[in-house]
């Protein structure tokens, strides 16, 4: 009982550090305006020209499916880290130890990349006493020099979290505002002080110039999914929100709606704010910002909304570095519970109530990253597959438990879940595939790393036989290999080897994901202690 006590479940009773509906929208706005506002437009357009319009509405609908799965396992089943949870309620310890592991995987990729997006800012500054700056970035890579300033930021983000939930709302109350505004106001003036309508195009052909395979490329490769992702912010921390019944729900949506529209509002500022002539020299995927609407802001004799971008530069990346730091906490935290990886990882400081060895491996973990990939879009393509991967879970998750427990109180359910859980499946396999070759096989292998430690602790705990492991993980298994060889596979468009020719590479993922989707459903495990752990919390949930 004394154990128990020093985890990260001890905390959230504690009523004066539950967290209110505006900290909660606040702290998902925080995570979702980060570095995608200051670098996706570019990245976007440079991949898909203007049809990156498209891009970023197709990147709202994917996330925005997804989340319509997680509200209604999040509000059932609130708890902190359930995102890591989730899975192995229903299928038990193999798929639910790859989900949480490819979860935790693509928020701790989150820390450095929002490190890595204000170096690489910072590098760019014009001013001549901040001459040293440019020595942070070399050819797009990072110098010693800026790894040893994107630390520095992933330390100072761990620290902020390592004084309780009160001290981080209250920092990420403070900067949502000034992260919602600045962008607001770079949207109005690139579009009052140059907006040029051509540049979106005089025919299909000029308005999406390399076709329509990279509109959907782009909502990987060019850090899209990373923008949007980070809904899941206010369902890891579900167990420290007031009522999360109810504003689990709504701060997921008021969040998420607010990033849409900004997102979208900035691409198009973007293309219509770049010189024409600029354009015709040099073609969308031959513009080259290193600081993309700083750059732009000097070009149009903006140079105190230049200043304003710099310093946001800083802000947004460091609100949302300082909220994935406590999601990737808590996130490996929860994973304790599956008792499959170190438990000593969920302990909690007994006065702050927060995982602080969690926060340490993870900045360990971090810092690993970051010197393996040293580029802001590589890594927002890694984190991207990743984050896809342990989404791919929820849907057929969702429609489990509805078979499972169909007397488990929910107080968000919806009649059409039974036909937008398998649309969502797809879609998230679709978009796995969408980071091309040979991005989506890394990444998976990447993941695969982790089972050597699920191995471990499945023999020494001795709780499921190999066979009822594999005979409810097998489906998960076999769909990611299916996923990698269709990446290997797949037409040119997304950099295969064109045995499936485009479109029929998608109809392919289409028709074979639903057969996975049928078959993760059947593999549904009946017996399962987990369950027991969903079964009281649900229980709170109907006593609420």
């Amino acid at each position: 009982m004394k154990s128990n006590a020093k985890r990260i479940w001890g905390f959230i009773k504690v009523k004066n550090r539950r967290i209110s509906l505006f900290s909660a929208t606040m702290l998902a706005i925080s995570s979702l305006i980060g570095s995608g506002w200051l670098f996706g437009s570019s990245e976007a357009a440079a991949v898909a020209g203007p049809a990156a319009v498209i891009s970023w509405v197709i990147g709202a609908f994917v996330i925005g499916i997804i989340a319509f799965n997680y509200i209604e396992l999040g509000v059932m089943l609130p708890e902190s880290g359930g995102m890591s949870r989730y899975p192995q309620y229903s299928h038990g310890p193999l798929v639910g130890f790859i989900a949480s592991w490819a979860n935790w995987l693509s928020l701790v990729a989150l820390i450095p990349i929002e490190a890595v997006a204000a170096v690489q800012y910072m590098s760019t500054w014009p001013w001549s006493w901040a001459n040293w700056t440019s020595n942070f970035m070399r050819q797009g890579q990072l110098t010693l020099a800026g790894l040893g300033i994107v630390f520095l930021f992933m330390v100072v983000f761990t620290l902020i979290n390592f004084w309780s939930v009160s001290v981080l709302t209250r920092f990420t109350n403070l900067i949502s505002v000034f992260k919602i505004l600045v962008p607001l106001l770079t949207i109005t003036l690139l579009m009052y002080s140059g907006f040029h309508s051509e540049n979106f195009g005089h025919s299909l052909a000029t308005f999406m110039p390399n076709g329509t395979s990279p509109i959907f490329e782009a909502t990987t490769v060019s850090g899209i999914i990373l923008s949007y992702n980070a809904f899941q912010t206010v369902i890891n921390i579900g167990g420290e929100i007031k009522d999360p019944q109810k504003n689990i729900f709504w701060a997921i949506t008021i969040s998420l709606t607010v990033a849409t529209v900004i997102y979208i509002a900035l691409q198009v500022a973007f293309i219509g704010a770049v010189e024409p002539a600029q354009l015709a020299k040099a073609g969308w995927s031959g513009l080259k910002f290193a600081s993309p609407f700083a750059d732009i802001a000097i070009l149009l004799g903006l140079h105190w909304l230049s200043i304003l971008l710099y310093l946001d530069a800083f802000i947004s990346p460091f609100g949302t570095g300082v909220s994935f730091a406590a999601t990737s906490g808590r996130t490996l935290a929860a994973m304790t519970r599956n008792r499959r990886i170190p438990q000593w990882l969920g302990e909690v400081d007994s006065t702050y109530g927060n995982p602080r060895l969690a926060y340490l491996a993870n900045l360990f973990v971090g810092t690993l990253l970051v010197l393996v990939f040293r580029d802001w879009s590589l890594l927002a393509s890694v984190m991207g597959v990743a984050t896809l991967v342990a989404y791919a879970t929820g849907p057929v998750t969702v429609i489990s438990l509805r078979k499972l427990r169909p007397n488990y109180t929910r107080p968000v359910q919806s009649k059409w879940m039974p036909l937008v859980a398998p649309v969502t499946f797809v879609i998230a396999s679709l978009a796995i595939y969408w980071a091309m070759w040979p991005t989506t096989v890394q990444v998976i292998g990447a993941i695969a790393l982790g089972l050597p430690l699920y191995i471990y602790y499945e023999l020494k705990n001795k709780q499921t036989s190999l066979k009822e492991q594999l005979k409810s993980g097998g489906w998960f298994l076999c769909y990611l290999v299916f996923l990698s060889v269709m990446s290997y596979a797949g037409s040119r468009g997304f950099h295969g080897n064109d045995f499936f020719k485009y479109p029929y590479d998608f109809l392919t993922i289409i028709i074979v994901s639903l057969f996975f989707y049928w078959w993760g459903i059947k593999s549904r495990l009946l017996i399962n202690p987990d369950l027991e752990e969903a079964d009281r919390l649900n229980e709170k949930v109907k006593l609420s």
